[in-house]
């Protein structure tokens, strides 16, 4: 089994889904919101919730997340839903990215759902 990069090992999850929301935003992600929802979700930290134009965009915005995360020898534990590119979500155990293409977003509405986590800007350390 790979262990992970030497500079990735300590890193916390909020560190994590900034990379991921770096990368997705290079690519062009839309709405892009991080949900720190420690305390009230016992199965992560942190949401990672964005849109794509298009199904393609949506599927191309996980691909190339997974290949970013995968370089540093971080494995999504779980991909659900790249095949139909409606809602993709890639389960990295502290973060959870949700891809939506825009109109199953609204329906959905996760921020919703999960109106008492805090949004955590993308910038701040």
């Amino acid at each position: 089994m790979q262990r992970l990069k030497t500079e990735y090992q300590n890193k916390s999850g909020l560190e994590l889904a900034k990379i991921c929301a770096r990368v997705a935003l290079d690519a062009k992600a839309e709405d892009l919101v991080i949900l720190d929802v420690k305390g009230i979700s016992s199965f992560t930290d942190y949401f990672v919730i964005m849109s794509g134009r298009s199904t393609r965009h949506v599927q191309g915005l996980a691909e190339t997340i997974e290949h970013e995360m995968r370089s540093k020898r971080i494995n999504a534990s779980h991909v659900e839903g790249i095949q139909e590119g409606m809602w993709v979500l890639l389960d990295f155990y502290d973060v959870v990215v949700h891809i939506f293409y825009h109109e199953q977003r609204s329906f959905y509405d996760l921020e919703g759902l999960w109106h008492d986590a805090k949004p955590v800007a993308i910038d701040e350390p």
